[in-house]
């Protein structure tokens, strides 16, 4: 303390307010992302190198931050004349290097990028792809988030492949200096980050599909493969080519125990997966947004890439102040600004989801609660069910696997002192550690071949939990409710048992007695836009005529070859099999296992002169993975083409 207010009365305030982060970080428990250090112990030599590279860290992010590029201030009112502006398409105008104040879709910018976030496993492309730059070092090192999740596990971390994960990671902690490196296990990639980092109006891009969950915040964050990652992660920019938005507009206010993971399922089922939203930004809007929780945007977010779009994202208003405001640090609650869509923003006009009724009494061989999907709240419900049922005398059958993984340390340890994880145990659920579990199926966690799962995560693909497994998916209140029986069971009655009172106060959410109207947000708007040619025309150019010149005088060539067709919806599980991940470090070994699962023909039919491809609707949708790439190129395909 003695060191902060020596540099207070020097007018060093910065390097003060670092070093005060550093000690609250410091004494914190490991647990909720500190070095658990009492401030009147003595120090070990490994405590003190630990606060000694976390002083040196954040010292060093103030360097790295005046080097950064700042951006224009927002102002308060839209220039006269400027055409309306979808939420996304003002994030963007904010972020253009061009700083002209608007953008159109269609147009191909560059954008400064305020935050990249990777896990261990795409760490690994992305650090191959660093040093083949020449190690340049990267923009800031106060804005990179890497978390272990996908692979890492205590009960496999010894074998070659995943520690070699580990140490790339360790390096990546200790030659960039990074402020915000909790390693292994610690959190999902995306809960955390979400929870106590990512702000409205940022861009934030990621080596993950589901990078997007931080639009529940009113953040542009894209998912892309590691190599684009990478080059934003050492400039702090990247290009884009401005994606047309959709509006899904929610009304109406959702039932008791009707979750973020409800809502977009049913919004699935309604529209139907890589239709409206393929290729498309999301913008959620309407009446019944302002019932809906940050952590029920979340998961509304997060499957945005299961539905198609590009990203998903919430306007930023009261909700998200105030989830905001409960951060431990200030500078990651003080960045913040508030947009939300002009009224005559334009917007273009344009799976599988059953009723739980429809399946209720499939018998289930596992029932699995977790993923980056299964927000807070979710979990808390989940529990409540349980107790509900338990108090009702249902007790787990004997048979069948149950377990319930927290998508952090902090949300394990709020869950331990509420008496929930209790609650888990005695339903018969093991309890896990951070990380994707059964969602990605690569590490330990492993459906077996033949076996039916219903699970809370985002994604069940075909092998996604395991070779030959089945997973379907659902809330956590229905997972939970499905796990005494191990069928598939409706959580209706059960969750109209619960006390909502309890419910809400767990989840930390104000009566409506305690609520009071805030003049909050103050929304802004992007600077710039003041030409007279940003008037609006008449009629909307259509995005497919932007940025593409006429073909003049293009030479032409023809391809001849066999065709092999692929169907729709060929995603990159299938084109890169998640349990063969680890082992795709270039274009051969990855295209050793491509479509192995889905198309075990396919290697050798393209051996045999099969030598174009052709695929149909939603060709490498799903995870953010370059391998999937990789695998293709290893062919050397003359075309590879969507139908």
């Amino acid at each position: 303390m003695v060191t902060t207010e020596l540099l207070q009365e020097l007018e060093k305030t910065r390097e003060a307010n670092a070093l005060k982060d550093v000690l609250e970080i410091s004494c914190q428990p490991r647990e909720l992302g500190g070095l658990e250090i009492s401030e009147v112990c003595q120090l070990s030599s490994v405590q003190e190198s630990e606060i000694l590279f976390l002083s040196s860290a954040w010292l060093e992010a103030l360097n790295s931050a005046d080097r950064a590029k700042s951006l224009p201030e927002p102002i308060p009112r839209r220039p006269v004349g400027r055409r309306g502006m979808t939420l996304s398409e003002k994030i963007f105008a904010m972020h253009d290097m061009g700083g002209k104040g608007f953008v159109i879709p269609g147009e191909l910018i560059r954008v400064h990028v305020d935050w990249v976030i990777a896990s261990e496993a795409s760490w690994a492309g992305m650090e191959r792809t660093y040093d083949s730059l020449g190690k340049p070092g990267i923009f800031r090192n106060d804005r990179f988030w890497l978390a272990g999740d996908h692979v890492v596990d205590p009960r496999v971390n010894k074998l070659p492949k995943v520690q070699a994960l580990i140490d790339a990671s360790e390096r990546a902690k200790k030659v960039f200096k990074m402020t915000d490196y909790q390693g292994m296990n610690y959190t999902i990639l995306h809960t955390e980050f979400y929870r106590e980092r990512a702000q409205p109006g940022m861009v934030i891009v990621g080596s993950d599909s589901h990078t997007c969950s931080s639009g529940a915040l009113g953040c542009l964050a894209i998912g892309l493969g590691a190599a684009d990652v990478t080059l934003p992660l050492v400039t702090g920019e990247t290009w884009f080519k401005v994606p047309e938005c959709i509006n899904v507009c929610l009304v109406g206010a959702p039932g008791p125990g009707i979750g973020g993971k409800d809502v977009i399922l049913y919004i699935l089922q309604q529209l139907k997966r890589n239709t409206v939203a393929s290729d498309r930004i999301v913008e959620f809007t309407g009446p019944a947004v302002k019932h809906l929780s940050a952590d029920a945007r979340f998961a509304i977010c997060n499957m945005t890439t299961e539905f198609g779009g590009v990203t998903g994202i919430f306007a930023p208003d009261q909700i998200t102040h105030e989830f905001i405001q409960k951060r431990h640090l200030a500078r990651h609650k003080n960045l913040t600004t508030y947009f939300k869509p002009d009224d005559d923003a334009v917007y273009p006009k344009p799976d599988d989801v059953v009723p739980v009724q429809d399946h209720e009494g499939l018998k289930l061989d596992g029932c699995f609660i977790g993923a980056c999907t299964t927000a807070e709240e979710d979990l808390i419900l989940g529990a409540l069910v349980l107790e509900q049922g338990l108090k009702e005398g249902q007790r787990p059958e004997k048979g069948g696997l149950r377990k319930v993984v927290p998508g952090s340390l902090p949300i394990l340890h709020k869950l331990r002192r509420l008496g929930l994880i209790d609650i888990y145990e005695n339903a018969g659920f093991e309890i896990g550690i951070p990380g994707c579990s059964y969602c990605v199926g690569m590490s330990a966690d492993q459906a077996r071949p033949g076996e039916v799962w219903l699970s809370s995560q985002n994604r069940n693909f075909e092998n996604r939990m395991g070779k030959g497994s089945i997973g379907h998916l659902a809330s956590a209140a229905t997972v939970a409710a499905s796990s005494f029986s191990m069928k598939v069971t409706d959580p209706h009655e059960l969750l109209a048992a619960i006390d909502l009172e309890i419910w809400n106060n767990l989840r930390g959410l104000k009566s409506s007695e305690e609520e009071q109207i805030l003049d909050w947000p103050q929304y802004m708007e992007p600077r710039g836009g003041h030409d007279s040619s940003l008037i609006e025309p008449q009629g909307v150019q259509d995005s497919a005529d932007v940025g593409h010149p006429a073909l003049e005088n293009a030479a032409t060539s023809i391809l001849t070859g066999k065709v092999l067709t692929l169907g729709d919806f060929v995603d990159t599980d299938a084109l890169a099999p998640a349990d063969f991940l680890m082992s795709m470090r270039d274009n051969k070994t990855s295209g050793m296992h491509c479509l192995e699962h889905t198309h075990p023909d396919f290697r050798a039919r393209v051996a045999n002169g099969f030598n174009i491809v052709v695929a149909g609707r939603g060709f490498g949708c799903g995870s953010s993975r370059e391998q999937a790439v990789m695998a293709l190129l290893d062919f050397w395909q003359d075309a590879v083409s969507n139908a």
